[in-house]
């Protein structure tokens, strides 16, 4: 049985960049959601419930079909909330530091490109969806996007940052203005949890 993981700071931690109260929404309920969905989906075929959540996603086309669009969709907002709430941190922002940083500077040209790159990805995400800042198997980055609740482990690539944009992550605080929730963001980046990914 899969568990909704606890996070590491309060729902007030990342205040004024993310508010508390989308905090605990979407920690509580929505995320909460995806993991109940996610184990009834697996109670209807036993053989998978010993499965990581990393071993469903990169398994999808062995899962049986009746639960496979339940895997995908509950299974990867399981995985790709957890990684959203691993990189966020009191205190966070600033900018990477070491191999992370060198990375960014070889990739995108240097750390203000990349944000650019990213913060745009962001705001021209059409629907509900995910940005990421991913490593294929060579190691090098890019910044890609997917919808709903799609994740790039699906397609061979290593997540190393993430950002929601569900309107459930911003809705309450910042309403339509999702550039805003995107700079905002940007203060809350647990960069030394993105950098520790990367070296894995």
């Amino acid at each position: 049985m899969f568990e909704l993981p606890k996070l590491s700071y309060s729902y007030d931690a990342l205040e004024p960049y993310i508010d508390a109260s989308t905090m605990e929404l979407h920690h509580s309920k929505h995320h909460a959601t995806y993991v109940a969905k996610l184990n009834e989906a697996l109670a209807k075929a036993p053989e998978w419930q010993n499965k990581t959540i990393e071993e469903l996603l990169t398994s999808l086309n062995s899962i049986p079909e009746s639960i496979r669009t339940a895997v995908k969709n509950h299974g990867g907002g399981h995985y790709n909330h957890s990684l959203f709430w691993s990189i966020l941190k009191l205190n966070g922002g600033q900018e990477p530091q070491g191999e992370l940083a060198k990375a960014i500077a070889r990739d995108f040209g240097d750390f203000a490109k990349f944000r650019e790159i990213f913060t745009q990805a962001a705001v021209g995400l059409f629907g509900s969806g995910w940005v990421w800042l991913v490593a294929d198997a060579a190691g090098k980055l890019s910044v890609i996007t997917t919808s709903n609740q799609e994740s790039p482990i699906s397609q061979g690539l290593k997540s190393l940052l993430t950002l929601d944009v569900w309107e459930h992550a911003y809705y309450l605080k910042f309403q339509n203005r999702r550039t805003e929730y995107a700079e905002a963001w940007w203060n809350a980046v647990n960069w030394e949890e993105v950098g520790a990914r990367l070296n894995k």
